[in-house]
């Protein structure tokens, strides 16, 4: 069953009643799964993409992305690591959407938080403490992150579009450390 989660109140902090760390998203997946028995099949056949954006190479200032994987505007969605897991992405969830990017031709790119600056964190390694299944922590490239004017590559929003329709099409399930692609 494909869901969409969006969750409120990022920005000021997740453990709202209806935040990414509240108990919103077990809840319904539970209900809708019917029984906690049901709830637990459902999930181990679960792989989930957390959206946000990522942080693009600014030109003014070059010297804050990591040298060797530095994203760029209309490069393609971008899947975030990040050493200290303030993001979800895992060698597991990787693997699976960069096959279903592979797939279905979406371009792809690698953000690397580095080590010695501090980044922030995004829902999906808040909501998998909740809900733990494979997430993938993906965004879009794009300058300015949370001010006034942000600025993002329009060629990136059509790639994300593609990834979308991908994954939400493709079947999906869960032998031990894999993640199987039908």
């Amino acid at each position: 069953t494909p869901v969409l989660a969006v969750f409120d109140n990022e920005e000021v902090g997740s453990a709202t009643k209806q935040g990414a760390a509240s108990s919103f998203l077990y809840d319904t997946l539970l209900r809708v799964a019917g029984s906690r028995e049901a709830y637990e099949r459902m999930a181990e056949q679960s792989f989930m993409v957390s959206a946000d954006n990522a942080h693009a190479v600014h030109p003014n200032h070059p010297e804050f992305a990591d040298p060797t994987n530095a994203p760029v505007m209309n490069g393609g969605v971008v899947i975030k690591y990040n050493a200290a897991q303030h993001y979800a992405t895992d060698g597991l969830s990787d693997a699976a959407l960069r096959e279903i990017c592979r797939l279905h031709g979406v371009k792809l790119q690698n953000y690397y938080n580095r080590a010695d600056l501090p980044g922030g964190g995004t829902l999906g390694s808040i909501a998998d403490t909740k809900v733990p299944i494979p997430t993938v922590d993906i965004g879009l490239p794009q300058l300015a992150m949370h001010a006034a004017v942000e600025t993002a590559g329009a060629e990136d929003v059509a790639e994300a579009v593609s990834l979308f329709q991908a994954f939400f099409s493709t079947d999906y399930r869960r032998e031990g450390n894999k993640i199987c692609l039908n």
